[in-house]
């Protein structure tokens, strides 16, 4: 009776968990996109109090004893943090300048690249299956992106930068620091558009609502990773991947042609195919390490 319990109580936190993922990782494009419409705040000073607001976060999450922090030395921790900062700033820069649907897919073109360099650099190899499957992706993304009337010269080279920063970055406070010493060089202090702007109450609130988000996307992306299976985990990537896009263009009403929805199809099955691929492969290599003596 008590492991029934037990087990009862560890499920509902999983799915509490799973939840709390969902709701901020779709909820942290939506609110972005509607700060940076609506209100025209800055890109770096959001991606900075992202970065302050998930450090109190953990600041007091590391208080209530949920996790136990562990110190680096600054050098090795310089080239991570600088590397976190391009990434949030860059797919924040993408959000801003594309419509949802290629924000969304210019994230899945990381894949492709992340093998890229592990086989150019690190000499690892793949299957055939595994890069196959980066066929229909990247056709997926390119038709999505040729199509997209909302196409934009800008917003193609932040969507670059974010995966190739992306692909190297997979620190809060550290991050923080260096964006700090960044954002004067890039944006306005003072005045309209700066961070100590004339900005409204409901701008602000946005504003701080959309770090406490950020936070909680962050939390409970490690905490799924910890708590779940790999197949849990990316199954459920691909879920909040198609509500995110459907809410997208339902929300901000961005138009969608059918070469564009056969894009984001192609790229969903290259996606779906990739996983299970990549699964399998995974399980094979484990039930070969538990044959051997």
């Amino acid at each position: 009776m008590t492991q029934q319990l037990f087990g009862f109580s560890a499920n509902r936190r999983i799915v509490a968990g799973l939840l709390v993922n969902l709701f901020s990782s779709i909820c942290i494009v939506f609110i972005n996109k509607w700060i940076y419409v609506r209100y025209g705040f800055p890109n770096m000073t959001l991606t900075l109090v992202h970065f302050v607001v998930t450090w109190l976060g953990l600041y007091i999450c590391q208080k209530m004893d949920i996790f136990c922090p562990k110190s680096l030395p600054l050098r090795r921790i310089m080239w991570l943090a600088l590397s976190f900062c391009g990434f949030v700033a860059f797919t924040n820069l993408s959000l801003q300048n594309n419509s949802i649907g290629t924000y969304q897919l210019a994230k899945v073109m990381t894949t492709p690249v992340i093998i890229l360099i592990q086989t150019t650099y690190y000499r690892k190899t793949f299957s055939t299956k595994i890069k196959l499957t980066l066929v229909p992706i990247t056709l997926g993304v390119i038709l999505n992106s040729y199509y997209d009337v909302r196409f934009n010269l800008l917003g193609t080279v932040f969507a670059t930068l974010g995966v190739l920063v992306t692909s190297l970055y997979q620190v809060a406070p550290l991050s923080s620091a260096i964006l700090l010493g960044i954002i004067p060089m890039f944006e306005p202090l003072t005045g309209d558009g700066g961070i100590f702007g004339p900005w409204s109450l409901p701008a602000l609130v946005m504003v701080l609502f959309s770090g406490v988000v950020a936070f909680l996307v962050n939390l409970s992306i490690y905490w799924i990773i910890g708590n779940t299976s790999a197949v849990t985990y990316n199954m459920f990537g691909h879920f909040k991947f198609c509500i995110t896009l459907i809410g997208g263009y339902l929300l901000f009403h961005d138009p969608l042609s059918l070469n564009q929805a056969l894009g984001i199809l192609c790229t969903l099955a290259g996606i779906l195919s990739y996983t299970h691929f990549k699964l399998v492969e995974q399980e094979e290599g484990k039930s070969r390490l538990a044959q051997k003596p």
